[in-house]
């Protein structure tokens, strides 16, 4: 620290203002601000970090010895005050707490009470966040004994005014010999670590991470810097080199990060004007630009921010577990080696963890780099890695070069990993951990730690790729079968499934490189095949879904699946069901590695419908489609199979039928049909609107809520009707639009409520969503006023410019209108209001939110129930669309009619 800034804290200055004032808060606060504003220049001017916070540590020292002058203690006063934790560090970022610790010798807190709360009161007026605590030298090792928070403080100690003895007294009684010992500190910090890890989970990826609890972050450090200081009695970094701990490399390494993860934190709190850890949107691309970022033509300025945040927090995680593995070998285990077990003549296992013969190992026998992880993979028993083996892992990764790579025994070897058992993620992700997989793949090296600045992308492009791995390892094992009843049968039937391991890892390893990644992979991944010597037919089946693996998602949330041609044209692209089953288990791994929240039971209902409907279709051949009038005939047979057994009348029922259409028997299974058409004819046409409600499927984790509304049909229903539904919270995902010859409209929606979930058997809530459709379908000129709800923060960063494209279907008589915007709340229902304004009446609707992005197409008609032809209005309608969505992009009201 300083002995004296007079720029930072100009002390006679300070006193003439004291001297001036009645009160002596104007002249704190005015010292304070002004102490801001020249550290946070010096910031921005590029000063050392670590002089920075020990700069700002100072500056503290001396306003609080000052402020504490100001009491009657008494000369020779057992009271001292103590600077604790991060601030006793003599580290203080510009809004962390100010940690305090007010000192006595004896329990006696009344002959000092006026003063500390004077003193305290002051510094609460001044301005200053500080945490305190008033505590005897005997209440101390009391809190201290049974708190390991209060034991970790009071290690990271210094005295700012008062005698130093009793500090000296308290930290004695405090000591290792007396309570928490170095075996008992350790394990205790162990847990509070994977605790902490776990509530961020365990990963040091997030999208909004913070800085300093997140893996990999500040707090992960210090737990290195406590442990150490509890084993050793200091903080000092270089003492853990002196000790064995670290390497001088590691040591730099180390030093490094803290440096940028304190540059990052200290401008997060300087933009936030707050304490604020997290890495919120609302500053990433801010502090890039604070840090010096830029964009350039391959990657926005936050993008490469945010990859160098990542890749630091992943060298901060791999020494991490490196010391602390290393911590458990000495503190533990006591540095006893204990018997060990011959694996072979590169290996041995020692106390569950496996270890080298031999420091040359690698050197003699590189292709061990990589038969270190196999072993794991093929000894599940074995725990982790000796911190000694770590370390030399770490240090040859040189040798992996391009010999290495085509060398038979290196790629025979990363291949069988693939085909271990157990530990394939596990142990792909320890390679990336200890930085063997990016150098063995150089493809997968390019990716580590990359983000993608959206929503949708909850992970980088590195962690994404494992989580994907881990997701089919997942699909594997007992009890996921109802959760993911189809693909975790498909994935046992695979007849290769080593094979969708690595199209796994290849699927996104194009990404951040602009073009086609699908495209660019599938040649990353035939030369990986090529390399490792895999067969003809399982390079081309690894390639192709690598090349196709966005395919199958893509056409069961944006197409109609009840459209036989569309069931045709997916067949045709799968070929046979071996494809089609390892596409399906690959697409329900990316989906859930992607982000969790985007698996729901609606999606989840739809991948299981495409497969079924195609795997059909490639039993019955090709060359031998269902045609469109026997599905109808197939459906209505069905159908009145079972009127028929519930007691229905066929007669009525086929009356009732013959005014309904061809659309509306191929869009809807044949219990629908049934259930619709008995519903019907109970309910008649005089009786008002018919809502019914009911889940699409009895599958818990599969399916929707189903809304059918049989009603008189009028010009403004989809409008209204998407409107109710968004005041009733409702997120709608599939919408079919028929309208029958006797003009009553049979609407059928599936939706979520607004957490994602079906309604299921929530019987108020069906009812105050049957009751609430019912009154707006009566009502239809009391137009609903769309709700103004406030836009979610993480959304409001993602602003870009709305894409619509509008063209003809050339299978159907109707026009395809795709609309890709931010999402905001709302949408679906002013969009309904623009379709009613331009007398378009809608078909269909296919409603996807991906993140922050919606990407939703709707098929309409015109008043003539014809599809659009006029260039013009569909320019005006185009035109009117874009606009519509910029301004909710803008967050401004929108228009309530439309000019065309």
């Amino acid at each position: 620290m300083p002995q004296v800034d007079p720029e930072l804290f100009d002390r006679s200055q300070f006193q003439a203002e004291l001297a001036l004032k009645a009160s002596p808060i104007a002249a704190f606060k005015k010292a304070i601000r002004q102490a801001r504003e020249v550290l946070d220049k010096r910031f921005r001017d590029g000063r050392e970090i670590r002089r920075l916070i020990e700069d700002r540590a100072w500056f503290t020292d001396q306003i609080l010895r000052a402020a504490w002058s100001r009491f009657d203690w008494d000369k020779g006063a057992d009271i001292a005050l103590v600077a604790v934790g991060g601030y006793g560090r003599g580290e203080l970022h510009p809004y962390s707490d100010i940690d305090l610790l007010i000192l006595l010798d004896d329990s006696d807190h009344e002959l000092f009470r006026e003063s500390i709360e004077g003193f305290l009161t002051l510094l609460w007026d001044i301005g200053l966040e500080v945490g305190q605590s008033v505590r005897s030298i005997a209440e101390c090792a009391e809190e201290a004994r049974a708190d390991l928070t209060v034991i970790t403080n009071l290690m990271e100690s210094r005295t700012i005014a008062g005698p130093e003895p009793l500090r000296r007294k308290m930290l004695e009684v405090t000591r290792p010999e007396v309570m928490w010992p170095s075996k008992d500190f350790f394990l205790a910090k162990r847990n509070e670590q994977r605790q902490r890890h776990s509530k961020y989970n365990n990963t040091e990826y997030n999208l909004e991470p913070n800085v300093k609890r997140s893996p990999g972050g500040l707090r992960d450090i210090q737990t290195i810097l406590w442990i150490a200081r509890r084993q050793f009695g200091t903080l000092d970094l270089q003492a853990m080199v002196d000790q064995g701990f670290l390497t001088e490399g590691e040591l730099s390494l180390l030093t490094a990060a803290q440096e940028f993860l304190w540059k990052v934190r200290y401008g997060l709190h300087m933009l936030a004007g707050r304490a604020e850890d997290r890495l919120l949107f609302d500053h990433q691309r801010s502090l890039a630009a604070l840090l010096g970022y830029e964009d350039s033509d391959a990657k926005l300025a936050i993008e490469r921010f945010m990859q160098k945040y990542y890749r630091v927090v992943m060298s901060v995680a791999e020494l991490s577990d490196l010391v602390g593995q290393h911590f458990a070998e000495v503190i533990l285990w006591e540095g006893d080696s204990g018997p060990s077990t011959k694996l072979n003549s590169r290996f041995l296992v020692r106390d569950d963890y496996l270890e080298v013969r031999d420091p040359a190992v690698f050197k003699r026998t590189p292709f061990a780099i990589l038969e270190t992880f196999v072993l794991l993979a093929q000894h599940p028993r074995i725990q982790g890695v000796r911190a000694n083996t770590i370390r030399l892992l770490r240090d040859h990764r040189y040798l992996i070069d391009d010999d290495f790579r085509s060398d038979i025994r290196n790629t025979s070897l990363f291949i069988e990993l693939f085909k271990c058992k157990e530990g394939i993620h596990r142990n792909l992700r320890r390679m990336n951990r200890y930085g063997i997989l990016g150098r063995y793949l150089p493809e997968f090296g390019h990716i580590v730690g990359q983000m993608q600045h959206d929503l949708f992308h909850i992970y980088t492009v590195d962690a994404h790729t494992l989580n994907v791995i881990k997701y089919l390892r997942k699909l594997t094992k007992p009890g996921v079968a109802e959760k993911y009843p189809l693909a975790s049968a498909l994935i046992e039937r695979l007849p290769k499934p080593e094979l969708i391991y690595i199209a796994g890892l290849y699927h996104d390893i194009a990404k951040g490189r602009g073009g086609d990644h699908s495209e660019l992979g599938a040649v990353d991944a035939e030369q990986f095949c090529n390399r490792h010597k895999l067969p003809a037919w399982d390079t081309r089946l690894v390639v192709w879904l690598v090349q196709n693996h966005l395919v199958m998602s893509t056409t069961a949330q944006r197409k109609d699946l009840s459209d036989p041609q569309v069931i045709i044209d997916f067949a045709q692209q799968v070929g046979d069901e071996t494809h089609l089953d390892y596409l399906y288990v690959l697409t329900v791994a990316d989906i859930n590695a992607t982000n969790p929240t985007l698996w729901n039971s609606w999606r989840a209902s739809l991948l299981r419908q495409l497969h079924t409907a195609t795997q059909r279709a490639l039993q019955r051949g090709l060359e031998n489609p269902l045609g469109r009038e026997e599905q109808i005939r197939q459906t209505q047979r069905a159908a009145l199979d079972e009127l028929v057994r519930n007691g229905g009348d066929p007669d009525e029922a086929e009356q009732l039928w013959a005014q309904l259409g061809d659309d509306y028997f191929m869009r809807h299974s044949a219990s629908d049909v049934a259930w619709h058409t008995a519903a019907i004819l109970a309910h008649g046409e005089d009786n008002g609107p018919l809502v019914l409600i009911k889940e699409t499927t009895q599958r818990e984790f599969e399916g929707g809520t189903q809304i059918f509304i049989y009603a008189p049909d009028q010009h403004d229903f989809f409008a209204v009707t998407v409107a109710a539904m968004d005041q009733l919270n409702l997120n709608i995902h599939d919408a079919r639009i028929i309208t029958s010859s006797s003009q009553f409209t049979l609407d059928t929606y599936i939706v979520l409520d607004a957490d994602g979930t079906p309604i299921g058997d929530n019987r108020e809530r069906i009812e105050e969503i049957r009751q609430g459709l019912i009154d707006t379908v009566r009502n239809p000129d009391e137009y609903l006023t769309i709700i103004q709800r406030h836009v979610p923060r993480q959304l409001k960063h993602f602003a870009f410019p709305p894409q619509v494209t509008i063209h003809n279907d050339t299978q159907r008589p109707q026009t395809i209108i795709e609309i890709i915007a931010p999402d905001r709340p709302g949408l679906l229902a002013r969009v309904g209001q623009l379709f009613l304004a331009f007398d378009l009446s809608v078909q269909n609707a296919k409603i996807a939110t991906l993140g922050e992005r919606v990407e939703d197409v709707f098929f309409v008609t015109n008043a003539n129930n014809q599809p659009l032809s006029d260039p013009q209005l569909c320019t005006q309608l185009q035109q009117a669309l874009i606009a519509q969505l910029q301004q909710e992009n803008e967050h401004q009201p929108s228009p309530s009619s439309f000019t065309i």
